[in-house]
């Protein structure tokens, strides 16, 4: 679609095969003094399920953004100053696209960053929680299990301690955090003692200290189970990068909302759907190395959930076109309010520290 427009793009970007990068720049840009914006794009599907999340929706939003807005300044070169990127970023299904990305140079010399996703009610904010995931492998000693059971270490054993003492742990998190974990190995025969076991794990907290916090006791859960099962234990945390939470900024909000009334929607304000209702992102990423907005559109009026075939059926559907040309508008709005308004850059940049924005991200859980 970018080259229908004869709009130049690097694919492969960062390194990553199916990442895209494009720009656009008024003639009098001057990094000194004008801003840069980057627009994003995500087009994951899911295994199975198709577009369960909307990733379609939210593909053509941040497309239809970047493409209006070069065909404003072609048309108009005076309308802003200033550079729009655009950011096709793959993999925020589990693998942390973005946070690659950014390690790879994606956001140097961006100020600002805006994407949009799709959803069953028109929100401007809503709790998206970190994550972080775990692989930890347990080492035995294999042993008969019947006629010399006590020459064994059962690694088992330990992934099961684990496991239900992450679930006793539950009871001292607050509501927002999430723990999950599933067995992918625990022994080959019933007559053997387990040599070795393999316990999966996500962890997810609404605050990047919180999942520090989380992070740190589950650690010791795992260590204990070790010890107490008498075996080894190798505990190996984001082998894909962590997501961050995402960090909200009320005034590139304001200006989402107010766009989106002018195409006749009204989004909720933040807490209208239940912080209980959370999941991740690697948006989160992105809005705690710079300002940024993540908020959510509606693409169907039926009550359901994301990663399901009845959202991967809606958004398939006329309302959901219909929110690709609304979702873009307000994208595309909000960029140009960013780049033109000097004193909502300000306002910007002063929400952002006092959110607690500018972290080292890549090695905050070092």
């Amino acid at each position: 679609h970018l080259a229908d427009h004869d709009i130049p793009a690097e694919n492969p970007a960062f390194g990553l095969d199916t990442a895209i990068r494009a720009e656009v720049t008024s003639e009098d840009f001057d990094p000194a003094c004008h801003r840069t914006i980057a627009i994003m794009s995500e087009y994951d599907a899911l295994p199975g399920i198709g577009h369960g999340c909307g990733h379609n929706v939210i593909a053509v939003t941040g497309l239809g953004a970047f493409v209006a807005l070069v065909e404003l300044i072609r048309g108009t070169p005076s309308a802003f100053s200033g550079r729009v990127v655009y950011l096709g970023t793959p993999a925020e299904e589990g693998e942390g696209g973005k946070e690659i990305m950014a390690r790879a140079g994606a956001l140097e010399g961006i100020d600002a960053a805006v994407m949009v996703h799709s959803y069953i009610a028109d929100l401007v904010d809503q709790v998206w929680l970190g994550r972080r995931q775990c692989t930890v492998h347990y080492r035995g000693a294999a042993a008969h299990a019947s006629s010399h059971p006590f020459m064994g270490r059962n690694a088992l054993d330990a992934a099961v301690l684990a496991y239900q003492g992450l679930g006793l742990l539950r009871q001292q998190t607050p509501p927002t955090d999430r723990i999950h974990a599933v067995l992918p190995e625990g022994g080959e025969r019933p007559n053997i003692i387990a040599e070795a076991a393999t316990l999966q794990l996500y962890v997810r907290s609404q605050r990047p200290a919180t999942l520090k916090a989380l992070s740190q006791r589950v650690t010791e859960v795992l260590q204990g189970a070790a010890l107490m099962a008498g075996v080894d234990v190798e505990i190996d945390w984001d082998s894909s990068p962590a997501t961050l939470p995402v960090l909200g900024n009320s005034p590139l909000s304001d200006r989402w909302v107010l766009a989106q009334r002018r195409r006749g929607r009204d989004p909720y304000p933040a807490g209208t759907v239940s912080e209980v209702l959370a999941a991740s992102t690697d948006f989160g990423n992105v809005s705690y190395r710079i300002p940024g907005i993540h908020p959510l559109i509606s693409i169907t009026d039926q009550d359901m959930g994301l990663h399901t075939r009845d959202f991967a059926a809606a958004a398939a559907t006329p309302q959901a076109e219909a929110a690709g040309v609304d979702g873009a508008y307000g994208l595309a709005a909000v960029a140009l309010d960013y780049l033109v308004d000097d004193a909502l850059a300000q306002h910007v940049r002063d929400d952002f520290h006092a959110g607690g924005g500018g972290i080292a991200v890549e090695s905050y859980f070092d």
